[in-house]
Parts: C-alpha cells; structure tokens; sequence
C-alpha cells in the first residue's frame, strides 16, 4: 500500500455509531452532541467545549465573543492556514501578521509587542505542528493590555503546556476535526473557554442566537425566544459527534504512536548535514501533527523522497502572499527565512515500522 502523507482515521466504533444515528432520523443536533463535549472534558481535559460546524466557525466565534470588529486589529502569525486570517476580516477588523521563532515556527513574543498598537483587539496564536506557543510569555503580554488571547489549537489536539492542557489554559481555543486532523469529525469543531459567561454565550451564538437550554415550545409549537445578539448557524450535529465519540476510543493509541516516531525522527535525524529539526521544550508536548523540518536545497529533498515513494510537502504557506490581505509583509525576517526551507515528512498512527525505517533510511542517505 501506497504510503500517505496524511492519514483519516475511523474507527470500527464510529461507523457504528453514525450507522445507528441514521437509522434514528435523528441527525440533527441532539443528546450526542452534548455527549461528545463532555467526553472532550472527561478525556482530555478540554475546558467547556462547544462543539460546532468547523473549526473555522470556532475561530470566528471566539473574535465575536471577544468583541472584535470593524476598525480593530488582531495580532496573529503568517505561519498558518488561510482560515485563521479569513475569521478575522469575516469580522471587518484588520489582521497584523507578527514573525515567527525560526526554531520552533510558532508566533514570537517579541514580535507581537512590536505589533501592538491602540487599535489591537485580540492576540491570535497558532500552535504549529502541535507544539505549544510560548504561552506564559504571551499571556503576560495580552494581560498587560488587557487583551484576550484566541489559541487556534487546529495541530494540537493533546497537547499540553507545562502539564497544561492545551484548551484549558487561554480565554479562547478553537480545534478542529476536519478529516484528516488527530480526531475527526468527517468536518467540525470545538470552542473552548476558561469563562462560563464566554461559554454561556458560546452556545446561544452558535445556533441564530437562541437560548435553547432556556427556551421551550409554546402552545403552537415554536420556541419563545428573543434573540438579543446576531447568532450563526454554527452547530453541530449528532451524525458528526457520532464520529467523533466513536473515534475518540483510539484517541490515545492514535496520539502515542505519532510521538513515538517523531521521538524517533528526532534520535536519528538530528545530525543529518543539511536539515535542522524544530526544536521542542521538554516542558511541552507536542500532539504531533506535523514533523516540520528546514532543509537546503529543498526541492532536491522532495525529488529524493518521491523516487522512494515518500511524500513530503509544505503544509501551509505564510498566507499573507494572499492578496484578500494586502500582499506580503515587510520585516518580518525569520518567516521568510522559514518559508524557503520548510518541509514536512509524515507522522500518523497508519504508518508502520517498515514506512518510518525507510524514511529514516532515505533521509540520512542524504539527497
């Protein structure tokens, strides 16, 4: 079997599962829905997560709910996909783009005080790979302005921060369980928030801006309800937490694997001429997600890969190259160190021994 760069894990349990919710009818946003948060809690640690539609959506609630807008700034890495800067303007405000530590390819602290002005809102931080931001640092920078910080925690499901749970620890985290993520969905999302009022409104706005907890049928049928805020239809429903609960079962093994052959990228790439892995605090854990490395003559790397039926590819551009912001920005030195030389080998749970030996092999035969 052709090795994959990445891979869609569903578990025997999951097809059961949204087997059974068909069967029902009952596919719309349900009792499962409310079973697969609560299962994010119990199993890893997730605090009040709001399930939803993509992890897209989460992003944009997260800027809703802190209260960005028109005329406002949010402070956030290039490094990243498109959807990150797109939930920004979704709310008219305007994104800065901050550098990155070349070492680890997360958002740089200095960087981000450099971008500070009066009109910033809310600082963006993007966990690359699944390794964790410099969260203390960061923290301390949003506390000083009183800023609220969003984690796009898309690569980092598992991760944690100093024995923190990635999820638990800013006033926002947004995930994501499209298809090819740790934990998918078939598409979706989670919004995490450390406030209960935050989490309170999380899920008013996620469907139209109604209070379904508080608000039942009347004599005629519909809901008594008046909607005080624009709401979205951001739910999700319960044939997507049908997945989503039935992978969960594999979560761990799926999570453990991954670090086991990163550790194993790590011991015996680290010496290889031409390539310098993204280093990684011992104080952290990665979720693994990506294996990003910088390597010279790339291109050549690549052609040396595919020829041993390896893929190896740049996940994401810096996505301020996209004209719907304004075209590249200056001055921002080791993003553009890092996108000439980034490249990313696979780590996922469908890869076995023999895929990751031959890996290694090619790579430190040299290219």
């Amino acid at each position: 079997m052709a090795m994959e760069f990445f891979d869609t894990h569903i578990s025997s349990q999951a097809v059961e599962m949204a087997s059974s919710v068909l069967k029902s009818t009952w596919i719309s946003e349900g009792k499962l829905v409310k079973d697969f948060e609560t299962a994010l809690t119990r199993l890893l640690g997730l605090k009040n997560p709001v399930a939803v539609n993509s992890g897209t959506s989460a992003l944009h609630l997260a800027l809703v709910l802190s209260g960005v807008g028109p005329g406002d700034e949010v402070i956030l890495p290039a490094q990243t996909f498109i959807a990150t800067g797109l939930a920004v303007l979704m709310q008219g405000a305007q994104p800065v783009f901050a550098d990155i530590d070349l070492h680890t390819a997360n958002i740089d602290p200095a960087s981000i005080r450099a971008k500070l002005t009066s009109r910033t809102k809310a600082i963006m931080v993007v966990h690359w790979g699944g390794y964790p931001c410099p969260m203390d640092e960061i923290s301390a920078i949003a506390g000083e302005r009183g800023l609220p910080v969003i984690e796009d925690a898309a690569h980092a499901l598992g991760a944690t921060y100093k024995e923190r749970t990635v999820g638990s620890i800013s006033r926002f985290t947004a995930f994501s369980f499209q298809a090819i993520k740790h934990l998918t969905t078939g598409d979706g999302g989670a919004l995490c928030s450390i406030d209960d009022e935050d989490y309170r409104q999380c899920k008013i706005r996620r469907w139209f801006g109604i209070d379904r907890e508080n608000s039942v049928p009347s004599v005629l049928g519909e809901r008594s309800y008046d909607v005080a805020n624009v709401g979205y239809k951001y739910h999700m429903n319960d044939l997507s937490a049908a997945v989503g609960l039935g992978n969960l079962e594999d979560i761990f093994e799926n999570l453990a694997r991954r670090r086991e052959i990163a550790a194993r990228y790590r011991d015996e790439l680290s010496a290889v001429p031409g390539l310098t892995l993204i280093q990684c605090d011992k104080e952290s854990q990665s979720a693994c997600w990506l294996f990003t490395m910088l390597v010279e003559q790339r291109d050549d790397f690549i052609q040396t890969l595919k020829e041993h039926g390896i893929p190896a590819s740049v996940v994401h551009q810096r996505i301020d190259r996209n004209s719907v912001f304004g075209g590249m920005t200056e001055g921002l030195t080791s993003q553009d160190l890092f996108e000439k030389k980034q490249i990313s080998i696979p780590v996922h749970g469908h890869l076995n021994d023999d895929h990751v030996d031959l890996i290694i092999k090619t790579i430190r035969n040299g290219w």
